[in-house]
């Protein structure tokens, strides 16, 4: 008989995605320092200057293309081997899947997506090739990215307060916690759940919440999680 595993759900921020040359938008020499986020990455933005917005989707795809997936990335995806994982990101990248994880929530979206302007649901891969304003789906509707902009409805927050509520072991990594709906997340945290958070800055957290701090980049922070977790195995 297989013993029962423990579910480990990890939000995973902008910092988990930083160690794999993937520029991010908070940071110093980050995105927001070059564009403003009303511009490229609020549902006001697209009504204002949609070419703007699909060219700047295309040039952070185009990147994405050339990122590979961190160690942090890969320690994850190995934890699968001893627990029952799901992931929750923040992040429009696919790196998590690229290192072999099996369950990724996207938050905000996927960046190698893309779906009709008036049906989120009628989305689909492209990979990492361009899209130019205009193009449409095969039923001639207008095409943008699968990205959730701020002013717009997160799909998904419900699938992760759930995942939340159910965790065994919950683990922050590489997310500001300024961001919400996601943020709120700890929120929904069980008091028995072990909780960690892996950033190396400071990071608020809701009062009261018992949490382990562990301050490093995501990579060295992801790989003292698993000797932690391991040892407890």
């Amino acid at each position: 008989m297989t013993a029962h595993k423990k579910r480990l759900v990890v939000l995973s921020g902008a910092g988990m995605s930083a160690e794999s040359g993937f520029k991010t938008f908070r940071d110093s020499g980050g995105l927001w320092e070059t564009y403003s986020v009303e511009d490229v990455a609020s549902i006001q933005g697209w009504y204002r200057n949609p070419k703007l917005i699909m060219d700047f989707y295309n040039d952070l795809r185009s990147q994405l293309e050339t990122a590979q997936p961190n160690q942090g990335h890969k320690i994850l995806a190995e934890l699968e081997n001893y627990f029952d994982v799901k992931i929750i990101t923040q992040n429009v990248d696919n790196l998590h899947e690229r290192a072999g994880s099996s369950y990724v929530v996207h938050l905000h979206g996927e960046l190698t997506k893309v779906c009709s302007v008036n049906n989120p649901d009628k989305n689909f891969d492209i990979g990492y090739r361009k899209v130019e304003y205009g193009e449409k789906n095969s039923d001639g509707e207008l095409l943008r990215p699968f990205i959730v902009w701020f002013g717009e409805a997160v799909p998904l927050i419900s699938e992760a307060s759930t995942l939340v509520r159910s965790a065994d072991i919950f683990a922050v990594i590489g997310s500001s916690l300024v961001v919400y709906p996601a943020a709120g997340l700890l929120n929904d945290l069980r008091s028995s759940t072990q909780a960690f958070l892996i950033d190396p800055k400071e990071v608020s957290v809701p009062r009261g919440l018992k949490v382990e701090v562990i301050k490093e980049v995501a990579s060295k922070g992801t790989e003292i999680l698993r000797d932690k977790l391991l040892a407890e195995v």
